[in-house]
Formats: structure tokens, sequence, C-alpha cells
């Protein structure tokens, strides 16, 4: 039996900048916001803990806990568990590289989750492809964002 509530995502960001930069700004969450429009607020709960609110392209703002399970700068891995309206996980691997070997950064996101909010879950059939590509979009805007943002001065990271 499928479960229609069930999400597995997978993005490939590949981005002119030292591994080690974008391992950088990734790690921060809590800024976020500054950068990536789609990440409405963000706040740090405790040490490993931190609230954010997500709305891309549908009218509805997810509101998820993260919780850090691996901070790992030396195989460039980051990790966190998530609950609220998803609750699952997500983790982003950091790595020199690039298309076709450019020098810069190959960052990839994966997410794997399970959708725990009322309203979508009962719009899952529906919604699925919608909600597959809110995902996307919000996705391809961040990296774009990204992109900006280790193009901006120096000063501006």
């Amino acid at each position: 039996m499928h479960r229609w509530t069930h999400y597995r995502f997978r993005s490939v960001w590949d981005l002119d900048a030292p591994p080690a930069l974008v391992y950088t700004l990734l790690a921060d969450p809590g800024r976020y916001p500054d950068w990536w429009p789609q990440v409405r607020r963000a706040e740090r709960l405790d040490a490993d803990t931190g609230a954010v609110v997500i709305r891309s392209v549908l009218p509805y703002g997810l509101h998820v806990t993260l919780t850090e399970l691996l901070r790992d700068p030396a195989h460039g891995v980051l990790e966190a568990a998530l609950r609220g309206d998803v609750e699952g996980w997500a983790r982003w691997t950091v790595r020199p590289g690039g298309a076709a070997g450019a020098v810069g950064t190959r960052a990839v996101y994966e997410q794997e989750v399970e959708v725990r909010a009322a309203l979508l879950r009962r719009f899952a059939l529906a919604g699925r492809p919608l909600f597959r590509l809110n995902h996307a979009l919000m996705m391809r805007a961040g990296r774009r964002a990204l992109r900006a943002r280790l193009s901006a001065a120096p000063g501006a990271v």
C-alpha cells in the first residue's frame, strides 16, 4: 500500500564557492531567512534545536522543529530530525566538486518525511503533485538565493 503522506526528496546544488564556506552557511539555519525567501522565520530554541516556518508557492506555512543529529565539518555532513507539520529527517552533504568536475562545491540535500499536518493529510492524494512541485520550486529558489549570497561581497556572507 502506498503511503500518500510519505515523501523523499533529493536536490543537488552546484555552487561556485569553497566547500567550507557553503558548509558554514548551510550549518546556520537560523540565518536561512537572510538569504532563502521561502524560509520565512527561524529561531533557535536551544543549542541543538530550532523552529522554522517554511512557505513556498502554496498558501500554507509549514511549522517545523529541527533538532541537530549530526554536525561533521570534516565530512561535510549536517543532519537534523524534523517534527511538527512534517516528521522525519533532512541531511546536507557538502563536497568539493560540481558540474563536470568544476572547481567549487556540490551540496546534496536529502529529506525523508511523513506529513503530520491535518490539512495537508486531508489533501494528500489530490495534492501530492502540487506538494512535490512546491518543494522543487522552493529548492530551486534556495539554490539561486545561495548562489547570489555567495557571489555577494565577502563581508555580506
